[in-house]
Parts: C-alpha cells; sequence; structure tokens
C-alpha cells in the first residue's frame, strides 16, 4: 500500500487522477494492470436524482462489474455504508458524508485490483473509519494494490507499507511510511516557522529564519502559558527529564501538535519530537490544562542545551505558540565522555 503526502497543491489528487484515467499526462506514460476501484471525489461521481440504490448500481457497473453482480452484492453494500433507511431516497438529499459512505462501499465490493483513495478515510464517525481501515487493510492483504493521499501522518504510518512525497510536482521523497513520513513533518515544521511574521528576524543554519521576539511566536489562539522543568537547569547524564507545559485555549482547537526540541549551544539538533510522532492521540482542547513530556534517561554528554516547547496546528500550517531557545539547562560532565550522546557503556580487553 501506497501513501501520497505532500502540501496543498503539490499534485497528490492529480496523481490518482491520472492513474484513474481522468486525464492525460502531458509527459510519459501510465500502465494499471487490472480493475481499478477509485474514490476521488466527494460526491462519488453521483447523480442527484437518482437514489442511492441506483447510483450504486451504476457505479458497479462503470467499474466493469455486470449489474447482476452488484445487484448481487447490494445488501453488503447497503449495510457497509449503514444506509438502510435512506438507500432509496433520491441521493440529492444525502449529505457529504453519506455519499462518500455509498462511494466508498461501492468501491470495495466491486473486488478491485488496485484501490485508489483520495482522503475518503476520514469519512464518518470513530467506528465507521476503523470498519474503513479494516476492510483496507483486508484487501491489502488480498493483493490488491492501494494508493491513498491523505494529510495524516499517522494514518499513512499505520495502513502504508511505503510512501511518496510530492512537492511542486515532484517526488520530493519515497520509501519506508515512517521515514517519508518524518521527513515531510520535519519540513513543513521548518516551513512554519519560516513564515512566521516579524519585523525582527534571527536566521539559523540552513536558510531558516525564527522569529526573535522574546524567543517566542506564533497566532497565540493557544498560548504555552507555564513551562516547569524538572529537575532543574543542571543534571548530570542519565537523569530523568520531565518537562510539563501549561496551555490555554481560547478557542476549540482541534487535534493540536504539542512539540520538544534540545539543541546543543553550538547548534546541534539532539531531539525533535512531537505527540504526533509519538502517535499520541490529542484531541480537540479547549480552556487549560497540561501536557506532560519525560525522558526516562536523557544520556546526553556534557555540555550547554536549550529546550524548545511549540504547539503547532494538526497539519504544521502555522504555530500557535512556540517557545525557541527559551530555555538553557547544562548536563554536567566527567572526564573521558565527549560528543553528544553519554550512554551507559564499558570497557573490557581480551588477551
Amino acid at each position: 500500500m501506497l501513501g501520497v503526502i505532500g502540501a496543498n497543491g503539490a499534485g497528490k489528487s492529480t496523481l490518482l487522477r491520472l492513474l484513474g484515467g481522468v486525464g492525460r499526462p502531458t509527459e510519459g506514460s501510465i500502465r494499471v494492470n487490472g480493475r481499478i476501484g477509485a474514490l476521488l471525489d466527494l460526491g462519488g461521481g453521483f447523480l442527484g436524482d437518482l437514489t442511492g440504490r441506483e447510483n450504486a448500481v451504476l457505479a458497479g457497473v462503470v467499474a466493469g462489474l455486470l449489474k447482476s453482480e452488484i445487484v448481487a452484492r447490494m445488501d453488503e453494500i447497503v449495510a457497509f455504508a449503514e444506509l438502510e433507511e435512506y438507500i432509496d431516497h433520491p441521493v440529492r438529499t444525502y449529505s457529504t458524508g453519506m455519499m462518500m459512505r455509498l462511494a466508498f462501499a461501492v468501491a470495495v465490493h466491486t473486488d478491485p485490483r488496485v484501490l485508489l483513495v483520495d482522503e475518503f478515510l476520514s469519512v464518518g464517525d470513530l467506528a465507521f473509519q476503523a470498519k474503513c481501515n479494516a476492510r483496507i487493510k483486508s484487501l491489502r492483504s488480498g493483493g490488491c494494490a492501494i494508493v491513498m493521499v491523505s494529510h495524516g501522518m499517522d494514518q499513512v504510518r499505520q495502513l502504508c507499507d511505503r510512501a511518496l512525497w510530492l512537492k511542486h510536482g515532484e517526488v520530493a521523497a519515497f520509501g519506508s511510511s515512517d521515514v517519508v513520513a518524518r521527513l515531510f513533518e520535519t519540513e513543513m515544521k521548518n516551513e512554519t516557522l519560516r513564515r512566521m511574521p516579524s519585523a525582527e528576524r534571527r536566521p539559523l543554519d540552513g536558510g531558516l529564519e525564527l522569529v526573535a521576539g522574546e524567543n517566542r511566536f506564533g497566532t497565540f489562539e493557544m498560548e504555552i502559558r507555564s513551562v516547569e522543568f524538572r529537575p532543574g537547569n543542571s543534571l548530570r547524564p542519565g537523569e530523568p527529564l520531565s518537562v510539563v507545559m501549561g496551555y490555554e485555549a481560547r478557542t476549540e482547537i482541534a487535534a493540536p501538535v504539542f512539540v520538544v526540541s534540545i539543541t546543543r549551544d553550538d547548534g546541534t539538533l539532539c531531539l525533535d519530537t512531537s505527540t504526533q510522532l509519538a502517535r499520541e492521540d490529542v484531541p480537540d482542547l479547549r480552556g487549560e490544562g497540561a501536557v506532560h513530556f519525560t525522558i526516562d534517561r536523557l544520556d546526553l554528554g556534557p555540555g550547554n542545551y536549550f529546550l524548545d516547547v511549540g504547539v503547532f496546528e494538526s497539519e504544521w500550517e502555522h504555530a500557535y505558540d512556540y517557545h525557541w531557545h527559551a530555555y538553557p539547562f547544562t548536563v554536567d560532565g566527567t572526564a573521558g565522555l565527549k560528543g553528544v550522546l553519554a550512554p551507559p557503556c564499558r570497557w573490557k580487553l581480551e588477551r
């Protein structure tokens, strides 16, 4: 299963449409072996005056099934889409979610050898999404090749074996889903930081610029109001580190991403992690609360370091609040320890 990721306008949906035969490439060629199931349109390509049942039959025939075959599977399709009460109503009376559920149900019941999915796995409530994910896994284990466009990196990691990152219509990275998703998240975070407006900016290595204004910037719909740093600003290699971020969200914030970074004073990045990378589900938040981050063993070498904390929009479009190099600390060391890491180690000589 291949996940296709990238920023808005990168060409993800265009790629799926070309694979599905909707348009022709200006260069190169496309070869697809087997029946294609395509979920490319929020409306499923349905005709508003036809009923859900009639649209399902039409979609099945377009996908390559005989009318008798799709009719024989209709009960399964309707049950999967959970539209028993509405299947004989005109589709123009359906909500977008109902149309998407019906389109998904039809596509996965047409025995596709190739399934193209454009953001459809966010359909419906959590229970229905789980059912969609289970069906996708079943198709994959049965030999169906699946190409999925998604903005959800956790979903890409969970479902996809490999990922393709598109950037301005070109391949930025291709490989294991975890590695490519991590590269994309890092790029999006850096792009967010680059776009932050300020009259005064501070340049960093690699062309990255961060806002310099009390070492803090963001849109501030959500703020990190307090940071507790334990055991303090001086510790030894191997000691635990605990950070407690007290936040306040003035409005309801959809699934924000909390981040923590540690940088050595020479600019070496030692840690850059987030709730998203750790696959921690953060619900929609409003009001006040706290987020706890703990490192059981901070095996950093002796030196001076900076701790960054922040909270970002769920797709890394912007920072709500970012504290850059705001929390300095020191790792005390002993002779014989150099470098970034100071893990437990020992020497043994054999003669």
